[in-house]
């Protein structure tokens, strides 16, 4: 597994209840190696604007992202998992999308000034 891939994984939702659901691989994390993954949901009427990415069926990664309906990356829904947790891999998408999650999420950390 690297990073950029979509992982499937059961992920808590808001009721406690285990999901499992599509994840985005962004980062390992030490000391362990687990994994630094965010949620992805079909529900495109939770996108949050300028901080969600949204994965359309016209985007050039779609087909390789393994998705079978667009679909959100929820960048704050944050779940840091180890590896035995992941029921296999579906997809990826591009470098460039992967830095701008990232890009996004480092920025909403960064102190406003």
């Amino acid at each position: 597994m690297k990073e950029g891939d979509i992982l499937l994984a059961a992920l808590r939702q808001a009721d406690g209840t285990l999901k499992l659901r599509p994840v985005l691989f962004l980062k390992r994390v030490p000391p362990f190696q687990d994994f630094l993954v965010c949620g992805i949901s079909t529900q495109l009427q939770h996108k949050v604007s300028n901080f969600d990415e949204l994965i359309n069926a016209d985007v050039a990664d779609y087909r390789e992202s393994g998705l079978k309906r667009p679909s959100i990356v929820r960048i704050g829904y944050l779940a840091v998992l180890p590896r035995n947790e992941f029921q296999g891999r579906i997809g990826s998408i591009t470098t460039d999308r992967l830095n701008r999650i990232l890009s996004t999420l480092s920025d909403f950390f960064r102190p406003k000034t």
